[in-house]
């Protein structure tokens, strides 16, 4: 799987078509800026939005290319996440890539069994004894559900950050797994890698 290329083209397609309006609108306000009396507030807040929406496409663009060489079951997995973002389910999804983890994370209830979607959602649901904590994913199989990972220490000003979003957090501070999060309050989807956590856009695969 290493040596396939990362080929999302429907995604970078959406990605430039994104770009190029953001593009053309600050062509307009370009324009708009010569007339006398015209307000650009309204018009800077759409360009505003505009820009997140590109950045969680790019981001969904990087994501499946970095879970890529690591699980063929990437669609499954994005499929799961869309599903309980929908549903407003927290999730907490751990995809070990090259660094071990055992040593980074307080196991949880073994499970070794193959990723499918309707599996990964019902361990995220409300009354399940493996809802709280994170599932393990290596490969194609999810190793076990209900870890405990180490939480982050940074703070982030004003920012509240959930339990679920500063164990995603911490971990990807310590090794190279990419944590997928899904906001229980909110149900808006991210990952984290490297320290960082970024949006995620991700439509019915």
């Amino acid at each position: 799987m290493h040596n396939q290329d990362c080929n999302f083209t429907p995604l970078k397609r959406k990605l430039k078509e994104q770009l190029s309006d953001i593009k053309g609108h600050l062509q307009q306000v370009i324009v708009n800026l010569d007339q006398d009396g015209s307000c650009l507030l309204g018009e800077l807040d759409s360009i505003r939005t505009k820009f997140m929406e590109a950045e969680s496409i790019s981001s969904t663009y990087y994501l499946n290319c970095f879970l890529f060489p690591f699980t063929s079951k990437y669609q499954e997995i994005a499929k799961s996440v869309y599903h309980l973002s929908q549903k407003n389910l927290g999730a907490l999804i751990v995809i070990q890539r090259e660094d071990g983890l055992d040593s980074l994370i307080t196991p949880g209830i073994p499970l070794s069994a193959e990723i499918t979607s309707p599996l990964l959602e019902s361990i995220f649901v409300p009354g399940s004894p493996l809802h709280d904590g994170a599932v393990l994913v290596r490969k194609d199989m999810i190793i076990s559900a209900a870890n405990v990972l180490p939480l982050t220490a940074k703070t982030y000003g004003d920012r509240k950050l959930g339990t679920r979003h500063r164990a995603a957090i911490g971990l990807s501070e310590i090794s190279d797994a990419l944590v997928l999060v899904v906001s229980e309050e909110t149900g808006r989807t991210s990952f984290c890698m490297e320290g960082t956590m970024y949006p995620l856009s991700i439509s019915t695969p």
